[in-house]
């Protein structure tokens, strides 16, 4: 059974940093992919940055390229996803999901595509 479990949330001001950790196990295979997808208040979950665990291909929404880097220790088995140059608009909770990938990264990222297995979402509040 894949297990996320997620850390780093918090209340930052505009302009501050965050960065967010999820521990991965439970995958029998490395031809998945891992990411952060976010939900805020009235609005439906969407998919912010993922990364292939087999090649590395990662993929970022327009609304936080520049800003955001995804990346993966795979002898941790953990995501990290850096936020920096916050913004209010990031205000959300963030979930780690994750599952075997289907077509692109990018693909699976912005469809949720097969992400079968997410975290308990982690609290990210920007103040202004």
């Amino acid at each position: 059974e894949v297990q996320l479990v997620e850390s780093g949330g918090g209340l930052v001001q505009t302009g501050g940093s965050l960065r967010l950790s999820c521990a991965a196990s439970g995958f029998t295979s490395d031809d998945y992919a891992i990411g952060w997808f976010r939900q805020a208040p009235g609005k439906e979950r969407e998919g912010v940055s993922c990364i292939s665990r087999r090649d590395g291909y990662t993929y970022s929404a327009d609304s936080v390229k520049g800003r955001f880097t995804i990346s993966i220790d795979n002898a941790k088995n953990t995501v990290y996803l850096q936020m920096n140059s916050l913004k209010p608009e990031d205000t959300a909770v963030y979930f780690c999901g994750a599952g075997p990938r289907i077509g692109s990264v990018a693909y699976t990222c912005r469809a949720q595509a097969g992400v079968g297995s997410w975290g308990q979402g982690t609290q990210v509040t920007v103040s202004s």
